[in-house]
């Protein structure tokens, strides 16, 4: 796991980590700004220092492709051939959090969904 948005799309045609521009990449970074400017932690950049010391995401949101290479993705599928808008919601550094835990990831993440739902 980790703490970012990643949107399309999530693969290129060389199969390398690198930028692959939607058509719609600014309606995407502007959905995913909209989720991470409410969670301080994401939008921060550097989650999950103890796990992934260089990993930066700039706001808190990251392309895909640039990420890593995901070739065959259900959020690429879906906007190449239903003309559906998704993005990945990566809500932290623990894969499996334990149950006790999940009442602090709701307040982390609460103001998050409501900013991103004002976005329909």
């Amino acid at each position: 796991g980790s703490l970012v948005v990643n949107y399309p799309f999530d693969d290129d045609e060389q199969g390398v980590a690198i930028y692959s521009k939607s058509p719609d990449d600014a309606v995407f970074q502007q959905l995913a700004l909209s989720y991470s400017k409410e969670n301080t932690k994401m939008y921060q950049g550097s989650p999950c220092q103890d796990m992934y010391p260089t990993e930066y995401f700039p706001h808190g949101i990251t392309n895909g492709a640039q990420w890593y290479n995901v070739p065959g993705g259900m959020q690429d599928w879906n906007y190449l051939h239903t003309n559906c808008f998704e993005v990945t919601i990566e809500l932290g550094c623990v894969k499996y959090p334990k149950a006790e835990e999940l009442p602090k990831y709701w307040e982390q993440n609460r103001r998050s969904l409501l900013q991103f739902v004002k976005q329909v």
